[in-house]
């Protein structure tokens, strides 16, 4: 079985990786993965500046998905695993030029603890009255989707929008809550909601049920240390990236190469990149949707219309290394976030030698900002210089840094993030109904069924066992009908 992957993101990275393995452990695969840049990896990479660890694109992943602390492990990276700092996990608000923590017992958008959310400078009292009214919110059965925002401001609030919904959306989609899917994003709240009315009931209720079977099943077993938040590589995201293709064939990688079309035949599919035409059994389409959607306009013009119709998201990183003296006294935290309606540039910044300790050299700090995003997407547009204008001016409103970074690295992402629009699952579902239409042919990517690493090596490793699983099914009814 000949296999091609389109991408040399993670995700095409990973299907090439479960390829690998196959194809050394006897399995009658071969693949070639083209990649249209000069480099693999995709938005992961990685950078060092005089010993401080530089991240252009996700810093870390989430540990509790464990598809990415996998495959670090069989890649034989587990001495290299980095824990993010959760003691001194605190997130800011940034509401009127003032720094404001999340209050304690908040489940993400949910208030779980009644004094810290009273206490809390981040609402208002008619705010913090209507939360405590959600209480008595009666069941609600599921019909259509609609936007977080919409969610969020039935059951708290448009300052819960404004000053919670936003900004810890636009930190992890940099996207719009007022745009984004419920059912697709918070698909737990969405359950809550029918089964309890109240989110603030049905999150307490998910609490006790945990500490019932945790309480249940303990025995006499000693307690084991929570996990990490966040977990990341000792030496940056990109090592990640160099450990996967170590492990691959490199006489199957091609750079630089743009795939031009892609056809279906009886027997397999015809793929053209650079005036040269290669026929292979199976496809992996480890591409952002927008290209996926290009490649299959002749072949599935439904499929291509759904694919084309995921929007997505651009933004910029900017990492800022400073003397750690220039920074005192900086907040104790991770960082902070940034609502819509304070228009400022950036959207999120976080200390990363506070998140991540050990990866910065001695004596210095590092200040990781985001702008773009669903809200601002121009400022893509923009010089280094404005760029670095506008972030040195937040800093300094926000909080009090005047001081000349010693190094600054700009990476743009143009088109990068898939953002989960309102109907989100019902346009996957029609994507995997048109794909099974089309055998050989598997997608995978962040515009699917997750934005994470985790998700992409997950949806990767798994679109490569699926395709040998077919094959080796097919081999099975040729030997059968050659019995007969």
């Amino acid at each position: 079985m000949r296999v091609a992957i389109i991408g040399g993101g993670i995700a095409g990275l990973a299907t090439a990786y479960e390829l690998e393995l196959a194809r050394k452990a006897g399995s009658d695969v071969e693949y070639e993965l083209f990649e249209a840049s000069s480099r693999l990896g995709g938005v992961l990479s990685s950078t060092e500046f005089e010993g401080t660890v530089i991240e252009r694109g996700p810093d870390s992943f989430l540990t509790e998905k464990p598809a990415a602390l996998q495959l670090c492990r069989e890649l034989g990276l587990e001495r290299d695993l980095a824990p993010s700092n959760d003691a001194q996990r605190k997130t800011f608000i940034v509401i009127r030029k003032r720094l404001v923590p999340l209050p304690d017992g908040l489940m993400f958008l949910v208030p779980t603890k009644l004094v810290p959310t009273a206490l809390t400078r981040l609402f208002s009292i008619p705010s913090k009255v209507r939360m405590g009214f959600e209480l008595l919110h009666p069941p609600r059965p599921q019909e259509g989707d609609e936007s977080v925002a919409d969610l969020v401001r039935r059951h708290y609030g448009q300052e819960a929008v404004n000053r919670l919904a936003d900004p810890l959306l636009s930190g992890i989609y940099g996207g719009d809550a007022t745009q984004l899917s419920a059912k697709a994003v918070l698909p737990r709240l969405v359950e809550m909601e029918a089964q309890y009315g109240s989110l603030t009931r049905g999150m307490l209720a998910g609490m006790h049920a945990r500490k019932s079977e945790q309480s249940n099943g303990s025995g006499s077993q000693a307690k084991t240390a929570p996990r990490p938040l966040f977990t990341t590589l000792r030496h940056g995201m990109q090592q990640l990236v160099d450990a996967v293709t170590a492990k691959l064939d490199p006489s199957r990688i091609h750079l630089s190469t743009s795939i031009t079309a892609l056809e279906k035949s009886k027997d397999g599919w015809f793929l053209y990149a650079d005036g040269i035409a290669a026929r292979f059994d199976g496809v992996v389409i480890a591409a952002p949707a927008w290209i996926a959607a290009g490649l299959l306009t002749d072949v599935d013009e439904v499929l291509s219309g759904d694919l084309r119709d995921i929007p997505y998201s651009s933004s910029v990183t900017m990492n800022l290394v400073y003397d750690g003296a220039d920074l005192d006294p900086l907040p104790e935290g991770f960082g902070f976030l940034v609502p819509e309606v304070e228009r400022r540039s950036m959207m999120a910044c976080t200390f990363l030698h506070r998140k991540f300790p050990g990866r910065t050299a001695p004596g210095k700090s590092i200040l990781r900002a985001f702008l773009g995003g669903a809200r601002n997407p121009n400022l893509l547009s923009e010089s280094d210089e404005q760029l670095t204008h506008r972030v040195r001016e937040d800093l300094m409103d926000i909080l009090q840094v005047s001081a000349i970074p010693e190094y600054i690295e700009i990476q743009r992402w143009p088109r990068a993030m898939a953002q989960y629009s309102v109907g989100h699952l019902d346009r996957q579902a029609r994507i995997r109904d048109r794909v099974a239409r089309l055998p050989g042919l598997k997608l995978a990517g962040n515009a699917y069924d997750g934005i994470g690493i985790s998700d992409c090596i997950r949806l990767g490793r798994q679109a490569a066992k699926d395709l040998i699983g077919a094959s080796v099914a097919i081999m099975h009814q040729d030997d059968r009908a050659t019995a007969r």
